[in-house]
């Protein structure tokens, strides 16, 4: 795959409480991943974005909220999240990519 493709795939990781603590207990990463990515690309995505070894990826599709803003109802857009689990010893430091 080339660059603008793997970046396509995966979008922003996602950090958060809950997503800290999966790094420290089970070495899973939260990623934002595109609507039309399947477990395969999101695995060698980040493969070859960040050099580690992936051993399983979980897919969970988020729905968007309803939100009103001054009187006017709307609804936040849907998007995806993959927890990938990494091979022992390996880790992801998500806030410095190589490009």
């Amino acid at each position: 795959m080339n660059d603008a493709k793997l970046y396509s795939v995966i979008r922003a990781p996602r950090v958060s409480e809950k997503t800290a603590r999966l790094q420290e207990v089970s070495n899973q990463y939260a990623f934002e991943v595109a609507k039309t990515a399947t477990k395969a690309d999101i695995k060698s995505a980040v493969e070859q974005i960040f050099s580690v070894e992936v051993q399983a990826v979980n897919v969970v599709n988020v729905k968007g909220k309803n939100k009103a803003f001054r009187n006017r109802q709307g609804t936040r857009g849907d998007w995806r999240k993959a927890y990938v689990t990494l091979a022992d010893g390996q880790s992801i430091d998500v806030m410095t990519v190589k490009a």
